[in-house]
């Protein structure tokens, strides 16, 4: 059966279909993004069809590489459920005889129902009886298992649309969300910690491009979190979560600050200059706001007075995903992600180089300000940002800037 019939993959959205005339253009995206992800796939063509993506496979496609397909296209947000099932034709004896190869398919199940659709009425049979028949036939040839109208081990969908119908059974949930490229572009600042992995993907399943920057204690510290970063990109990379990172070397500013000013304040100037270097980066991108993985009061830099501290010296909007979860709910996200491994390696970094023993809790924007007008702030945030090392990683959605940094790294 599997060789007489064309696989599929149906790709269902939720949150896209709720759009209104543009929902046209969230569709095309999703299909871009899908499209692009599923190379070295035996993929033949994606259409939109009734409110879903359609993803046709090869005529021989095997069931192992159509779930494989679909592995990849449930990591992509905007994705509410992949089914993978078979297109046929529109024939109520074949379409049962389909809906058993599908149902075959669906791995171990005590009870099933039959949930049919018919999207053209050209077609006779209604959604009704279409229920009864095909579920008739399915009751015939799994006679041990159990009709259950309500909450069913596996539903079997019949899709009628106007020139073919398509059937499945094994169905998955995606990531849900919006497709990455549908809400602007967005820098975030990544380091090799759990939280920050978690916010990017945070921002990027609500549509955003994602550009990071990762600040580096290097050369007062090794780069070990450099190659914690790129490992943690690649598990984004895998669903096109992000565009590119720019590492930054930042130890020798971090041990300029720690001479100059009082140790208790060294957290949040650090904190200040990220940002500044971070909105230049933004801006160099057509970005339109950073993202942080801060959770409120989760450490000294993360309370409310530090935080205000910090978002003073930036124009642009500051999204911190994570400011509500605590650090159970986090690491939860990460492991499901897949990067808690990796940020559960210990290096050092950034953030532990130069640390005084009682970092400042309730810093005062006043004698924040004074005390960093000993150092040359504007100076150093463009020869930063100027010095910062760029790696492309694969976003479908992603257009690179012209004169962009990576760019002139190129011409070199």
């Amino acid at each position: 059966m599997s060789q007489d019939h064309q696989r599929i993959c149906l790709i269902h959205y939720h949150e896209i279909g709720l759009k209104g005339h543009n929902r046209a253009r969230f569709e095309m995206r999703l299909l871009k993004n899908v499209e692009s992800l599923l190379v070295g796939y035996p993929v033949v063509t994606i259409h939109r069809i009734s409110g879903r993506l359609c993803v046709f496979l090869k005529e021989g496609t095997d069931l192992d590489t159509a779930v494989r397909a679909s592995e990849v296209i449930l990591r992509v947000p905007g994705v509410a459920r992949v089914s993978c099932g078979f297109k046929c034709i529109r024939d109520l004896e074949v379409m049962g005889q389909v809906a058993i190869e599908a149902l075959a398919e669906a791995g171990d199940f005590s009870s099933f129902k039959v949930q049919a659709r018919r999207n053209h009425t050209d077609f006779e049979t209604t959604s009704m009886d279409m229920n009864r028949i095909i579920g008739a036939v399915l009751c015939e040839r799994f006679p041990e298992k159990q009709v259950k109208m309500k909450a069913p081990d596996v539903q079997v969908g019949v899709e009628v649309v106007q020139n073919a119908v398509y059937v499945y059974a094994r169905s998955v949930r995606g990531v849900g969300g919006l497709p990455v490229g549908s809400s602007g572009k967005v820098v975030t600042l990544l380091s090799s910690g759990i939280d920050s992995p978690v916010a990017t993907w945070r921002i990027a399943r609500r549509g955003a491009i994602c550009i990071a920057v990762h600040f580096s204690g290097r050369p007062q510290a090794s780069d070990a979190s450099e190659y914690l970063v790129d490992d943690i990109a690649r598990v984004l990379e895998r669903s096109g979560c992000i565009a590119r990172t720019y590492i930054v070397p930042f130890g020798d500013h971090q041990r300029e600050i720690s001479l100059k000013v009082p140790p208790a304040l060294r957290i949040i100037m650090y904190r200040r200059l990220m940002f500044r270097v971070a909105q230049e980066i933004a801006r160099r991108e057509g970005a339109g706001a950073l993202v942080t993985g801060e959770s409120l009061g989760q450490v000294a830099s993360q309370t409310l007075a530090n935080i205000r501290c910090t978002d003073a010296v930036v124009d642009l909007p500051v999204f911190r995903p994570l400011i509500g979860s605590d650090k159970q709910e986090i690491i939860a996200d990460a492991e499901a992600l897949g990067t808690f491994d990796i940020s559960s390696q210990d290096v050092s970094d950034c953030c532990t180089l130069f640390m005084p023993r009682n970092p400042e809790t309730q810093g005062d924007l006043a004698v924040v300000e004074e005390a960093e007008s000993a150092l040359p702030i504007e100076q150093w945030v463009c020869s930063i940002a100027d010095s910062a090392e760029v790696h492309d990683y694969a976003c479908p959605s992603y257009k690179r800037p012209r004169g962009s940094i990576a760019a002139d790294q190129q011409g070199q």
